[in-house]
């Protein structure tokens, strides 16, 4: 990943544009991120990452191991930890990574987590019309038919059936920069963003570019 910001979904709302146009915007409390750790292919470690830190929690709730870790960085405790692959701006370990390195009006993608719906059935999970409700048809709600009985004798690996909905690693691209408030450390962003509130979610420069925008 290009440079990455940690940060929390606080939730969504709407504001009006310089055009007076209402935008609704998710906002996420990004940073301050410190830098904890400058790996190297030169080095033991074998890549080339800037490994950096989101939040505050008690440091008795942090292993001895990262304690002494993160101690390094003069930092006590931290709640998400991430790695990402540096660009042409250079940093060191101790510094921090703030919300100063995005512009209002640019373009970033969201990593996130979505809601874990816990398990559904094939018409909630995967939007089947199902079967008729009358006339003792014994269908309704279920998936129909999943394998053969003869060759090859086995269901097919990618058939859509009931299991755990949600609670899955998505990246939502390109979405706009509408404000940025940075002595709160707030970004707002037009549209949605996975995940409930509360969610830790990682923000990066755009890496793609829409067709009608290169």
């Amino acid at each position: 990943m290009s440079l990455t910001l940690i940060g929390k979904k606080i939730g969504m709302t709407q504001i009006y544009d310089g055009e007076n146009r209402l935008v609704p915007v998710t906002v996420v409390q990004a940073g301050p991120c410190p830098v904890l750790q400058i790996k190297s292919a030169d080095g033991k470690d074998g890549y080339d990452a800037v490994q950096i830190g989101f939040g505050e929690q008690a440091e008795h709730r942090v292993s001895k191991p990262l304690r002494g870790h993160l101690k390094k960085a003069g930092v006590t405790a931290v709640t998400d930890i991430c790695e990402f692959i540096p660009d042409d701006e250079e940093v060191k370990v101790g510094d921090e990574i703030k919300l100063d390195r995005f512009q209002e009006g640019a373009k970033v993608d969201i990593i996130g987590t979505t809601k874990g719906k816990g398990f559904q059935g094939v018409v909630k999970r995967y939007g089947f019309g199902g079967g008729r409700m009358t006339h003792g048809s014994m269908f309704h709600r279920r998936g129909g038919s999943y394998g053969m009985c003869q060759w090859p004798g086995e269901v097919l690996k990618g058939k859509k059936m009931p299991g755990h909905m949600g609670n899955v690693r998505r990246t939502t691209q390109n979405l706009d920069i509408v404000k940025i408030i940075e002595d709160k450390n707030l970004i707002l962003l037009r549209g949605s963003v996975h995940g409930p509130k509360g969610g830790t979610v990682f923000i990066r420069k755009a890496i793609k570019k829409k067709r009608n925008q290169q």
